[in-house]
């Protein structure tokens, strides 16, 4: 597999990542978890997201350094919302503290470890590519 064909994957993915947080998050009665999430980190995560997603596909396609710069960029700042968001899941400590809540998307947080830690790996491989000239 070439970097170019690695890079188009996990782009793919990563924009998965991005919908898919944001449409299991969005809700207003709750999601999944022990703890919740502030609203300002949900809306972090997505409007990070989805100019990181525009700039690094505009990379892709015209080779432009600096839009390739600045969508790595974009995509760490995802990448550290995102694993903020898997705070939810850390143990909630008190004496009124109750078990995590569950959702029609699975039990436990495997989806969001899954994820999260994918578009972290992605983002590491997008800018390791950048760097070394790779794309």
């Amino acid at each position: 597999m070439t970097p170019m064909r690695i890079t188009i994957v996990l782009t793919v993915l990563a924009a998965v990542v991005v919908v898919l947080t944001r449409v299991r998050l969005a809700r207003d009665e709750g999601s999944a978890g022990r703890i919740s999430i502030p609203s300002s980190l949900l809306n972090m995560h997505t409007f990070a997201g989805v100019p990181a997603l525009v700039l690094w596909t505009a990379f892709l396609v015209t080779d432009n350094i600096l839009l390739g710069w600045l969508g790595v960029l974009f995509w760490w700042v995802t990448t550290v919302a995102g694993l903020l968001i898997l705070a939810r899941w850390l143990p909630a400590k008190g004496r009124h503290s109750s078990g995590p809540s569950a959702d029609t998307w699975g039990e436990g947080p495997g989806l969001s470890i899954l994820a999260h830690v994918g578009l972290l790996v992605g983002t590491v491989v997008f800018t390791a590519f950048l760097a070394l000239d790779k794309l």
